[in-house]
């Protein structure tokens, strides 16, 4: 009886270990997600310990700076601009339809999302230099594409452009089949329906994707470089600038001051993406109602 007790006091095999491995797993868990949250932040972190808000000022200046700045400028607006005017009815379709082959487009639409830049580059250089697949044509039309800023267009918006292909297929899907139903049913045609009904309620998913393009696009390096080169003044994007700045004399405060300016640029689009899509239009049967009011007999097109 006295050795059955004592058995009953003591802790049961192993129960210190128990207790024990919950700790360690614990202290792993948050171990691992403060190295994780560190190697991500600090690099960033680093930059503005390198370059004082003086320093950057000052070579905002720089030619090197301001030459690449505009060229980023000009043809990532340019880029942009042809990613939305053939990425949206691209995806529309794309998200609307279904039709033998599909996948097989999305994926070829998604290819270059994971394609090596470097050899986005070269692919554009065989199709559209001047020894390209269609380099015969583009000379015959007089039309050079390669080693100009037309290059930097056709290279971000090839490297750039899935990104908001695809972003844009999921807002078009997401948009609720029945509202635009309600709509043609009221009487608008299928244009009025587009622009006033199935665009607005997929605005957000679309300004999130043409945030995300406009990122990648500003950070282009590799297509561009081996399409386009890296001429001062002509080519030269800030990426590359960054690249061509640590082959020159004391060119670590340049590259620091464009790392930090891309930065900043950076973390701009990533707030406005989180702005863009915790907004939501207040969309409903009402607002289908007053698209659809017409004359009788009129159809909304």
């Amino acid at each position: 009886m006295a050795s059955t007790a004592q058995a009953l006091r003591l802790p049961p095999r192993g129960a210190a270990a128990h207790r024990f491995v919950p700790l360690l797993l614990g202290v792993l868990y948050f171990a691992a997600i403060f190295l994780a949250m560190a190697f991500m932040v600090l690099p960033i972190v680093a930059i503005f310990v390198h370059v004082t808000p003086q320093k950057l000022i000052e070579q905002l200046s720089n030619p090197i700076v301001t030459d690449a700045l505009l060229v980023t400028v000009r043809t990532t607006l340019v880029a942009q601009v042809f990613i939305l005017l053939f990425g949206t009815p691209t995806a529309y379709f794309l998200a609307t339809r279904r039709f033998p082959g599909r996948s097989l487009a999305i994926t070829l639409v998604e290819l270059p999302i994971v394609l090596p830049p470097a050899v986005a580059g070269v692919g554009l250089l065989v199709a559209f230099g001047r020894y390209g697949l269609l380099g015969g044509t583009f000379s015959a039309l007089g039309i050079n594409v390669a080693f100009n800023q037309a290059a930097v267009v056709l290279a971000v918006a090839l490297v750039a452009g899935p990104f908001y292909v695809r972003s844009a297929i999921a807002a078009f899907e997401a948009v609720d089949t029945n509202l635009v139903a309600a709509s043609r049913t009221l009487g608008a045609g299928p244009t009025r329906t587009f622009f006033r009904v199935t665009l607005p309620l997929a605005g957000g998913g679309l300004g999130a994707g043409q945030a995300i393009a406009l990122a990648r696009g500003l950070g282009e390096f590799g297509a561009t470089i081996m399409f386009a080169g890296s001429l001062q003044g002509k080519t030269q994007t800030l990426p590359l600038a960054v690249y061509y700045s640590f082959e020159l004399v004391n060119g670590l405060d340049v590259a620091l001051a464009i790392s930090a300016l891309l930065v900043l640029i950076s973390i701009a689009i990533l707030l406005s993406v989180k702005l863009v899509t915790a907004w939501r239009p207040s969309r409903g049967p009402d607002t289908v109602a007053i698209i659809g009011r017409s004359e009788p007999g009129v159809a909304l097109d």
